[in-house]
C-alpha cells in the first residue's frame, strides 16, 4: 500500500497535473506579457532605435545601445501595463479590449499594478546608471505623461489624442538623447514628425470603433462629431502640415537627399488617404488611412537609417 506521502508524489509528477501546471504557469506568463502591449512597445523601440543611430552618426556604441532598448521597453512595458490597470473598468465595456488580462480575471488589478511600476521603475534605473540622466528623465517623462496625465482624461475631453501625443513622440528623442546626451534641434524634428503622423492614424481608429469607445466611456472626437466633418478635416490637416515636417531632417541636416524625395512621396500619399477620408467619412476610407499610416511611420524612418547625413 502507498502511504499518503508517495500518492502525493505521484500527483505531482502525473502527467496531467504536470501539463495543468504547465497551463496555468504559461497563462499566467503570457497574461503579464500582454499587459505590456508587446506590438506597441517593438514600435516604441524601432523609433527609439532610430533616434539614437542618427544621434550617433555612425560611432559604435553597442552596450549604450542595447542598454537604451533594454530600459526604454521596460518603461514603456510598464506605462502599457498601467494604463490598463487603470482602464480596466472601461476596458470590460469594449468588445475589442473586454478580452484583455485584467477585465477577463486572468490577472488581479494589484498584480498588474505591482507589475507595471517595477517594470517603469527598472527600466528609468538602467537609463540611469547604465546611459545617462537625460534619456532616462526624458522616458520617465513619457511615462508619467501617458500613464497620469492622458490615461485619465479620456473620459473627459476630446483633447485626449492630442495631449497623448505628447508622449508618444518622444521615444525618438530618448533614442537621440541616449546617444547624445543632449537636447538639440534634430531631436525635436523627429518629435515633430511622430507627433503630427499620429493624428491621422489615432483619429481613423477612433472613427473605426466609435462606439466601442463610446461604450467604454471615452470621449473621442467621433463621439461628438456623428457626420465625421470634423474628424476628416483634422486627419487632413494635421497630414498636411506632416508633408514639409517630414521634410525637415534634410533642412537640418540629418538626413540627405534620397530621404527628402522619399519622404516627400510618402507625405503625399498619406494626405492624399487622409483628403479621401474627409471627402467621404466612412469605415472603408477610415481603414485605408489606417493602412497609410502604417506604410508611413516604418518607411520614413527606414530612409532615415538608409541616408543619414554624415557627422
Amino acid at each position: 500500500m502507498k502511504s499518503a506521502v508517495s500518492v502525493s508524489q505521484d500527483t505531482l509528477v502525473s502527467p496531467s497535473a504536470d501539463a495543468a501546471l504547465a497551463a496555468a504557469v504559461g497563462g499566467r506568463a503570457s497574461a503579464y506579457l500582454s499587459l505590456t502591449k508587446p506590438r506597441i512597445v517593438l514600435m516604441v523601440l524601432i523609433t527609439v532605435g532610430v533616434g539614437f543611430l542618427l544621434g550617433a552618426r555612425g560611432s559604435a556604441h553597442p552596450m549604450t545601445f542595447t542598454l537604451t532598448l533594454l530600459g526604454t521597453g521596460l518603461v514603456a512595458g510598464g506605462a502599457s501595463t498601467l494604463n490598463q490597470y487603470l482602464e480596466r473598468s472601461r476596458d470590460a465595456l469594449m468588445r475589442r479590449t473586454a478580452r484583455r488580462a485584467l477585465p477577463s480575471g486572468r490577472l488581479a488589478p494589484p498584480e498588474a499594478a505591482i507589475f507595471g511600476a517595477a517594470l517603469g521603475l527598472i527600466g528609468t534605473l538602467i537609463l540611469l546608471v547604465g546611459v545617462n540622466w537625460l534619456a532616462a528623465a526624458t522616458a520617465l517623462v513619457t511615462l508619467l505623461l501617458y500613464v497620469y496625465v492622458y490615461t485619465p482624461l479620456k473620459p473627459y475631453t476630446t483633447l485626449n489624442t492630442a495631449i497623448g501625443a505628447v508622449p508618444g513622440a518622444l521615444p525618438p528623442v530618448i533614442g537621440w538623447t541616449a546617444a547624445t546626451g543632449s537636447l538639440s534641434i534634430e531631436a525635436w524634428v523627429l518629435f515633430l514628425i511622430v507627433f503630427l503622423w499620429q493624428f491621422p492614424h489615432f483619429l481613423a481608429i477612433a472613427w473605426i470603433y466609435r462606439d466601442d469607445y463610446a461604450r467604454g466611456g471615452m470621449k473621442m472626437l467621433p463621439g461628438v462629431d456623428p457626420r465625421g466633418t470634423m474628424t476628416g478635416r483634422q486627419s487632413t490637416l494635421y497630414a498636411l502640415a506632416l508633408v514639409p515636417a517630414g521634410l525637415l531632417p534634410s533642412i537640418v541636416g540629418l538626413a540627405g537627399p534620397f530621404y527628402f524625395v522619399g519622404a516627400m512621396i510618402l507625405g503625399l500619399a498619406y494626405l492624399e488617404s487622409a483628403a479621401r477620408f474627409w471627402s467621404c467619412v466612412n469605415d472603408a476610407t477610415a481603414r485605408r488611412l489606417l493602412r497609410a499610416s502604417i506604410v508611413y511611420l516604418p518607411a520614413v524612418l527606414l530612409l532615415l537609417v538608409l541616408n543619414p547625413m554624415p557627422a
